[in-house]
């Protein structure tokens, strides 16, 4: 019970011998001499050890003969795959069938490893039984690799004529894509890949995941796309393959904010291969993305497989796009030839169509030129006109002011005329506003505000026996326009609505938001398609016909009976809106009633100033202010004067632009320039303007016309920090104005 098996290598290396000896190592028996008559020593004389190592063994295994000596062999055979079971198992199957072996991979000393077949036969003594066993060892390991690499090179290119073969038939740009990631998965054995379409956003960072292989779409969806980070670039600009034993210890890893890295919960990469796909005309059309989590997966020959894949990828998404660029052209020209069959089957309705849609537009064309003349027409008047209205409007407030209170037949008398100027100065007016040429000064205004505050004007203008209803949207949109002019619109559709009810009935105002289309624009030729806010002045009255609908806006066009109305008040609407940018309709039928709706574009701030005016005594000049007045109609120039200097200014007086820089620069300065627009001598106001703040940087300025068409107004607006007072004006306009200009003005010096 003292003797042990143990292993030995014998000769130059190729054979392990397996002899009987005692304890202190000498040899009872050996593999070449006589066996040991008793078959159970090989149980009895467990763990067999290592009692000679040749120097074969040592040049194979690394192992020096006084190192393996006293030991097992379980050291050669890998840990993972249970070292001693596998000996046992060699030699469990000697002694059974009179050889034993196996193969695979064995370690050296060093750590590295070969690929070695291994045989194990029994020794038998003469007559005496199993004394032992000789192991042979064979280092198969360049054969190995050279079949290893064969398999692999045979199974690549089955993966390869599998997805080409696909490829060459199919014309699905994301099937495309899906084969060719799932085959790029299998050819170089990664844990998942990626196809990531390059579409880059404005910023540069954004690509496109396109197909995804080797784990389910949950893992990436939760993740945003990739943006162009150092990792990424060389692969979507086409530099090149990028292929990392480990991704993580690269220098250009984990650069980019917010995750500097992988974010949290993203699949584990180690490994990293990307090969850019580049089509026949140099673009790159995206890049293949593969990933282990363990380090140095991928090699060289990866990279030749990926090569050959992104190859033939390129070229079905190329003849993809061709096929998809050709069904576009069939579709095309299928969808013209449909459309030209149906332009033949419906040719002379669409010639009907054509020629009604081009009678409309010759008449809307009259109609813009007539506007144009009438507006020329009335320009051509307004100035002058407004001149005398001034005139007289002037005069009867002094007469007023100044004749005694007993005097009731000349007071009767002035006041009667004042009403007639104040007729002809609201006509004159209204035939502007109709010609699209009164200076307007929009503003931001909110108009559900601006009809709460005309309530009670309404209330008493109807009068008791009429019903008003006025429904206000809740967030209306904010517009842009002359409050006055609004104001005054809405006050004319009101009074014609009670005239369409002479015994009594009902005035729905109502606001809401609105949005006109293309398809309403196309039929109404001034209108811009967008957002509007929409103001609609409904009544119950008498109606219109189609032909009197069709005449409601043409100036001194009336259906009331004669001296009842001059036939301007929708003109007045319409131009007011129409030079605002919006846009007006009716609606209405005989008996049933009439719906105006006025329509003003939104405007997109929100800031919105309202203003409380309240009445207040006439504002008088400070100490030591100048006016200089700029006037060429004497009679006006000499009203102005008295009025400002009834007012407590000093005034300067000029007929014209020469004379009057003459004035600023032989007097002291001046405070305010009170100026027409229009002047003879070839300077307009604004001219003389602009002369006078060369000489006096700081003089401020406020114009007056009668009519003014380019130089302080444009498109139909005043000039941005153009201050204007319209004529004819009376004593308490004059005064508010001026003093608001020069407070105002000053404030902000």
């Amino acid at each position: 019970m003292n003797n042990e098996l143990i292993l030995g290598i014998d000769g130059d290396g190729s054979k392990v011998l397996v002899a009987l000896a005692d304890r202190s190592g000498r040899i009872l028996r050996s593999s070449r001499g006589r066996g040991v008559r008793n078959e159970m020593l090989l149980q009895l004389f467990q763990p067999v050890r290592i009692v000679g190592w040749s120097k074969g063994a040592s040049n194979l295994l690394l192992w020096a003969e006084e190192e393996m000596l006293g030991k097992t062999l379980d050291e050669i055979f890998p840990a993972q795959q249970g070292a001693a079971n596998l000996l046992a198992n060699e030699l469990a199957d000697a002694r059974r069938m009179g050889k034993g072996g196996g193969e695979g991979w064995r370690f050296r000393k060093d750590g590295s490893k070969i690929w070695a077949v291994g045989e194990t036969t029994p020794l038998f003594a003469d007559g005496q039984g199993l004394v032992g066993f000789v192991k042979i060892l064979r280092d198969r390991t360049t054969q190995r690799r050279t079949e290893t690499a064969l398999r692999e090179r045979t199974r690549a290119l089955e993966v390869l004529n599998r997805a080409g073969a696909v490829l060459s038939r199919e014309n699905d740009l994301e099937k495309v894509v899906q084969v060719v990631t799932g085959a790029g998965v299998e050819l170089i054995g990664a844990q998942f890949g990626a196809f990531f379409y390059n579409v880059v956003n404005s910023t540069g960072e954004s690509y496109m995941l396109y197909s995804l292989a080797g784990v389910p779409p949950e893992a990436f969806s939760k993740f945003p796309m990739p943006r162009n980070t150092a990792v990424f670039a060389a692969t979507f600009s086409g530099q090149g393959i990028v292929r990392s034993a480990d991704i993580t210890l690269d220098p250009r890893y984990g650069k980019n904010a917010p995750y500097a890295g992988m974010p949290e919960g993203h699949l584990p990469v180690r490994s990293y291969l990307a090969v850019p796909v580049v089509s026949r005309t140099g673009e790159v059309i995206g890049g293949l993305f593969f990933g282990h989590s363990d380090p140095d997966v991928f090699s060289e020959e990866s990279e030749q497989g990926l090569t050959g894949l992104a190859g033939e990828a390129a070229v079905a998404i190329d003849n993809v796009r061709l096929f998809e660029a050709a069904q576009r052209e069939l579709q095309e020209r299928r969808r013209a030839e449909e459309a030209l069959k149906e332009l033949n089957a419906h040719l002379e309705d669409l010639v009907k169509q054509k020629t009604d849609e081009l009678l409309r537009n010759a008449d809307a064309l009259r109609q813009a030129q007539k506007m144009e003349a009438v507006g020329q027409l009335t320009g051509g008047v307004a100035h002058d006109f407004n001149n005398l209205l001034q005139i007289i409007v002037g005069n009867l407030e002094t007469l007023l002011r100044n004749l005694p209170s007993d005097a009731g037949r000349l007071r009767r008398a002035a006041s009667q005329a004042m009403k007639g100027a104040d007729r002809a100065a609201a006509l004159t007016q209204r035939l502007l506003a109709f010609a699209r040429r009164q200076p307007l000064n929009p503003i931001p205004l909110d108009a559900n505000s601006l009809i709460r505050g005309m309530s009670e004007l309404l209330y008493r203008t109807l009068g008791e026996i009429y019903q008003i209803e006025i429904v206000l949207a809740g967030g209306l949109w904010k517009t842009e326009a002359d409050p006055n002019e609004l104001e005054s619109a809405l006050l004319n559709l009101a009074i014609n609505a009670r005239d369409a009810m002479a015994e009594g009935g009902k005035l729905t105002i109502e606001t809401f938001n609105a949005h006109l289309d293309e398809a309403y624009s196309a039929n109404h030729a001034e209108v811009i398609p967008g957002q509007y806010v929409a103001i609609s002045v409904s009544d119950t009255g008498s109606g219109m016909d189609a032909e009197t609908i069709s005449r409601a806006f043409e100036p001194f066009f009336t259906t009331k009976e004669q001296g009842k109305g001059t036939g301007l008040g929708l003109s007045q609407v319409c131009g007011f809106v129409k030079q605002s940018k919006g846009h007006v309709n009716i609606y209405s039928e005989l008996v049933e009633g009439t719906t105006v709706k006025i329509y003003l574009p939104r405007l997109l701030s929100e800031v919105i100033d309202e203003e409380n005016p309240e009445d207040l005594p006439l504002p008088e000049a400070a100490v030591g202010e100048i006016i200089l007045v700029v006037e060429d109609d004497p009679d006006v120039l000499l009203y102005s004067a008295e009025s400002l200097k009834e007012l407590g200014y000093r005034v300067l007086e000029a007929k014209d632009g020469p004379s009057a820089l003459h004035l600023l620069k032989d007097n002291l300065p001046v405070d305010l320039v009170f100026t027409d627009v229009v002047l003879p001598g070839g300077m307009s106001g604004a001219d003389v303007v602009a002369k006078a703040r060369e000489v006096q940087p700081f003089v401020k300025a406020l114009f007056t016309t009668g009519y003014s068409r380019n130089a302080i107004v444009h498109h139909g607006r005043l000039d941005k920090g153009v201050d204007l007072l319209q004529k004819p004006f009376s004593l308490g306009d004059l005064a508010i104005r001026v003093r608001d200009v020069l407070d105002r003005k000053n404030q902000k010096k």
